[in-house]
């Protein structure tokens, strides 16, 4: 986990906003799969859920200049 998060730091703000939204359309697409019975991993939708947190999370730092 620890090096997820930092190579998530290591990227500008455009690219952390992109994988986010490559992590929102990734969510919403398991989640239907997950509707409809396809989905065998179920733990997986959790994970993404917490790459969403995490990239929201040093975006928001940014922000608020806690972190470069």
């Amino acid at each position: 986990m620890k090096k997820q998060v930092a190579e998530l730091i290591n990227l500008t703000d455009d690219e952390l906003r992109v994988k986010l939204e490559e992590s929102k359309k990734k969510l919403f697409e398991m989640r239907f799969q997950h509707e409809l019975g396809q989905i065998k991993n179920t733990a997986s939708i959790k994970m993404v859920r917490r790459d969403i947190a995490r990239i929201k999370t040093i975006l928001r730092q940014r922000e608020l200049g806690i972190r470069r």
